[in-house]
């Protein structure tokens, strides 16, 4: 190879023009083929896309890893650098709650959280979620949340494993490990339980991935879920958090510089949301 790298032939998308008229401008875009039509129904199962853009995609990767396949050994040594300034077996604070104090953690070579509790009067840890053995099956894998009942007998975690963002939430007795539920899709990963710990409220995207609604979940159950509030407008957000007494849930629809605040009665969730701080623009 006269001391030179073999490297792969740059990919070259193809040129497909297609017009569009906007305000009567006339534009013409020769890649717009790219965008796949069908982007959100992709965005649930990568296996819809279109087989010519996935084509370039993987073309375009093979060409980036011939480009860089001199630089390896230099990205090993600058990972290991990076690696070797954090403690990788890191761990939370514990938070005591109850008969119990939760904390995550870390373990050397892992990627994902573990998440643990241990009895605040002494006694061995209880692995609640490991996300590592969760993650072996999955190319990808990650947690947004894991929240354990009031009554410390279950525990809610919601996860995704395709990268869409999109996640289901998975409802296990924390005891055992054995999966009760796992019909709430959807979510954003934001969840709360109400004091009866059977009840879950949690926030649903659309197709856009936009946070629209705020729905009501009894564990176990088949029937649709409760519908507590809707958000129609497009340009705000919505949050679910709680007080630190765990007496309310907070109700929170947001932009970047204005919210507003719902306040709904943990104890009984079928009473609307109290609106104690009502939207003013540029007030959050």
């Amino acid at each position: 190879m006269d001391g030179k790298l073999s490297r792969v032939a740059t990919p070259r998308a193809r040129r497909l023009p297609f017009a569009a008229i906007n305000h009567g401008i006339k534009r013409v875009d020769d890649y717009a083929w790219l965008r796949a039509e069908n982007w959100q129904a992709v965005m649930r199962d990568p296996l819809l896309l279109d087989p010519a853009i996935r084509a370039h995609l993987e073309a375009e990767n093979s060409y980036t890893a011939s480009a860089m396949a001199d630089t390896e050994a230099l990205q090993a040594t600058l990972f290991a650098e990076m690696k070797g300034r954090i403690k990788e077996d890191d761990a939370t604070v514990p938070a005591p709650d109850g008969a119990f104090a939760y904390y995550s953690r870390f373990v050397i070579g892992g990627q994902h959280p573990i998440f643990c509790r241990r009895p605040l009067t002494g006694g061995d840890e209880q692995i609640l979620v490991d996300g590592n053995a969760l993650a072996k099956p999955h190319a990808y894998f990650r947690i947004a949340s894991v929240s354990h009942s009031p009554d410390h007998r279950l525990i809610a975690y919601a996860v995704d494993i395709k990268g869409s963002e999109f996640y289901t939430v998975n409802i296990i007795e924390a005891a055992t490990g054995t999966l009760l539920d796992s019909t709430i899709t959807d979510n954003n990963g934001a969840l709360e339980w109400a004091n009866d710990s059977r009840e879950l409220l949690y926030v649903w995207v659309d197709d856009e991935h936009r946070p629209r609604k705020l729905l009501r979940h009894v564990v176990g159950a088949t029937n649709p879920d409760t519908l507590i509030h809707e958000q129609h407008d497009p340009g705000f957000f919505l949050g679910i958090g709680a007080t630190q007494d765990r007496r309310y849930l907070l109700l929170s629809v947001h932009d970047h510089e204005t919210a507003e605040i719902s306040l709904i009665d943990a104890a009984d969730l079928s009473a609307p949301p109290r609106l104690v701080s009502p939207r003013a623009p540029e007030h959050d």
